[in-house]
């Protein structure tokens, strides 16, 4: 084998995988057919669970010092969320992907893995041993697994002619990153009695000191081909209409048209080639769910890659990954579609869809609906299928944060590794079989014990019968 595991595209999913097999300790390689990383930021917001996943690795500090990334309240199909309802310890964070991507690039290149450029995958074989990847130019490379995180337009989806059912692009909108003036005054969702309607996003500060915001403009009319380039006046007529003169361009970044196109592959794995980020899910980009969920798509995959690379893993642990995240993904979509709909994205002003939305409205100012949509965008309210589910409201859930005196239990997965909290000393002898695995913590007086995946998921609480079975079926024999 050339590498154990291959990562086509240097994406934020890409990468974040890298970073995850790095803290695994198998060899990885990340190549991408760009010679260069893309300026241009597809998502601007990272999501509560996201930036727990990268406090627990120890990224979330030295990524929000490489700028000014505002904290948001998020919105449903543009009704804003009210502050008061917000309970997750890390707020939704405007972080652009150009520097999220940024970021990631040059952390794993100070730990030995460079982003391989000029790199455009032709062709893939697998067998029972590993996968043969054939490059531009002829050349190859063995693995034991690859990885297809290479975007809406995957070469990996194409090559191994994955099924990709869903809804096809029926409409685009204008996004944009621009500098602008009045944008403080104005909502951050705004539509006209004759459906045209704009967004704006804070993206912070980008590395030539500019003030960016997102922009996007929609409307009847405004419907045109993706191919068809976006102007100026083009802009500024869609300003114009909502905002008359109150909002001005200033300068135009970056631009592109999104369509409302909403698919997902039938599998997200292909015996030893997997898919995640947008190779596995497409839709509109609210709420930069996109981004967030093929992140997340990584965390849950790549301790399992690993374990499998390491010689450990139980013989269905790396199918556990389509069972957990395709259900993630399916919910993701239902929820898109229905704020585009809620939201009269494509301008329609049928009477239907604005008494839906008007009652949606009056919904959202319930205490609990806040709440449950909350979770739902920022990730907080997944729960995996997994045994224990049924008995015990933490397993399957994110772990919560734990003060265990010295430490949080968030700075405990930093080695990338299983945890065991142990507040009463009583799991010593079971957790020494698997110390290769899994730490455990004895700390935290009056902290319920749990295990938790080196993703950060609780894996067993309650019953201590079953916490052997649970290490068994997470983390393998025991050494």
């Amino acid at each position: 084998m050339d590498t154990d595991v291959l990562v086509v595209g240097a994406g934020p999913t890409g990468m974040t995988l890298a970073n995850e097999l790095l803290l695994a300790g198998v060899s990885t390689v990340v190549a991408d057919r760009l010679s260069r990383r893309s300026e241009l930021s597809k998502a601007g917001g990272v999501q509560s669970r996201t930036l727990e996943a990268f406090d627990q690795r120890g990224l979330l500090e030295p990524l929000l010092e490489t700028g000014n990334y505002p904290t948001s309240i998020g919105h449903f199909a543009g009704v804003p969320f009210s502050p008061e309802y917000a309970r997750h310890r890390l707020p939704w964070r405007s972080v652009p992907q150009v520097a999220i991507e940024g970021f990631l690039e040059r952390h794993l290149a100070t730990q030995g893995i460079h982003v391989r450029r000029d790199h455009e995958l032709t062709g893939l074989d697998q067998d029972g041993e590993g996968v043969t990847a054939t490059f531009a130019g002829g050349t190859t490379l063995r693995c034991r697994y690859l990885v297809a995180a290479d975007g809406a337009h995957s070469t990996v989806r194409s090559l191994l002619r994955a099924g990709f059912p869903g809804q096809a692009g029926k409409a685009t909108v204008l996004s944009a990153d621009v500098r602008l003036s009045g944008a403080d005054q104005v909502a951050s969702h705004t539509w006209t009695d004759d459906g045209d309607w704009v967004a704006l996003f804070p993206l912070g500060t980008d590395p030539q000191g500019r003030e960016l915001r997102r922009l996007v403009v929609g409307g009847p009319g405004r419907s045109v081909s993706r191919e068809v380039p976006i102007t100026e006046e083009e802009i500024r007529d869609g300003l114009r209409r909502v905002f008359g003169s109150r909002v001005q361009l200033l300068e135009l970044c970056y631009s592109r048209r999104l369509t409302n196109a909403a698919r997902q592959v039938e599998h997200y794995r292909h015996g030893r080639v997997f898919l995640a980020g947008d190779a596995a899910h497409i839709h509109l980009p609210l709420g930069a769910q996109g981004m967030n969920t093929g992140i997340q798509d990584a965390l849950n995959l790549g301790w399992k890659l690993g374990a499998a690379v390491r010689g450990w893993a139980p013989e269905d642990l790396l199918d556990t990954y389509h069972a957990e995240r395709h259900q993630v993904g399916a919910a993701v979509l239902r929820n898109v579609q229905a704020q585009s709909l809620l939201m009269d994205w494509v301008g329609t002003r049928d009477p239907d869809v604005l008494a839906a939305k008007e009652l949606f409205a009056d919904l959202t100012r319930l205490p609990e609906v806040q709440r449950h949509l909350g979770d739902l965008l920022s990730g907080m309210a997944i729960r995996y299928p997994m045994p224990g589910t049924d008995t015990h409201p933490l397993v399957g859930r994110s772990a919560p944060d734990l003060d265990l005196g010295p430490v949080r239990a968030y700075e405990l997965l930093r080695s990338g590794r299983g945890v065991l909290i142990d507040p009463a000393d009583r799991f010593a002898k079971v957790t020494d079989l698997w110390s290769d695995r899994v730490d455990r913590a004895g700390q935290g007086a009056g902290t319920e014990p749990m295990l938790i995946r080196p993703d950060g998921y609780v894996c067993w609480a309650g019953d201590p019968d079953d916490l052997e079975a649970a290490l068994g079926h997470w983390f393998g024999a025991p050494r």
